[in-house]
């Protein structure tokens, strides 16, 4: 991994593998370590390149972005690392990413994986589910408001606390503040019909923050799409049932596009 200078910031940005690129963007809160699992076995037949969104990780925080400065980024990375066209995986707030860089920049993407994403949000989903729960969160940290929340936007909580790390934010309440304020208000509704990537949208039935309607919603909206529910998961199938994702990911990036 490496601080590297896109857009006037430095993100921390990883490299795995050799191969056809394919970018991973993690959630809100989040950092790229918490795809590790993806990235490692996506990594054995593709070049990976995974980061710390802005705001995020070990990259640079600044003061106040918008979704739109993460759209950049995304740009940005594929420009210095020199690629015409590249794959993008999107997980929650980077599924939201990835159809901001699809509508922007969509010559250049090639396939588009919007994992529990949703087109459009008032806030989000995490500000909005802790906002329903205000009352029992108050006066708990980040790590415990998670944890009571976990029962709402997973498929089963207990076996989920196993990998809690993946939901935990190592962000200041202050700096979460800002990632989350960065996601209100976007509506990609209007202009999803601009993607031309082929797209898979991979939605949980048991999602309390991105319902799999959302993820409908999406699918239907951009031209090119699949939608595939997940009958064992909430907001993380990649943990709840890994070999049933990896396995639709993968055939997925594959297969070859249709005309």
């Amino acid at each position: 991994m490496a601080l590297i200078n896109i857009n006037g910031i430095k993100l921390n940005i990883a490299v795995k593998g050799t191969g056809s690129p394919v970018i991973l963007i993690h959630g809100v809160g989040g950092e790229y370590g918490h795809l590790s699992s993806l990235i490692d076995r996506l990594s054995r037949q593709f070049k990976t390149i995974a980061f710390d969104c802005r705001g995020h990780g070990q990259s640079d925080k600044p003061a106040n972005y918008t979704l739109g400065d993460h759209v950049k980024d995304v740009i940005g990375i594929m420009d210095y690392f020199e690629l015409p066209v590249a794959s993008l995986l999107g997980v929650s707030m980077g599924s939201y990413i990835a159809q901001g860089v699809g509508i922007a920049a969509g010559e250049r993407i090639d396939k588009l994986i919007l994992t529990v994403p949703k087109s459009n949000g008032h806030t989000s989903s995490v500000h909005r589910l802790m906002a329903e729960h205000a009352a029992a969160l108050q006066g708990l940290n980040l790590h415990d408001i998670f944890s009571y929340l976990l029962p709402y936007f997973t498929y089963n909580a207990e076996a989920m606390r196993a990998h809690m790390e993946i939901f935990d934010t190592r962000l200041s309440p202050e700096e979460f503040a800002v990632a989350n304020k960065a996601l209100a208000g976007f509506d990609f509704r209007e202009e999803l019909y601009k993607v031309a990537a082929k797209t898979l949208v991979i939605s949980g039935k048991y999602d309390g923050l991105n319902s799999p309607e959302e993820g409908r919603e999406c699918a239907r909206l951009i031209p090119r799409a699949d939608f595939v529910e997940m009958p064992y998961s909430g907001h993380a199938p990649m943990y709840e049932e890994p070999e049933a994702y990896m396995k639709a990911v993968e055939t997925f990036l594959l297969k070859e596009p249709l005309p």
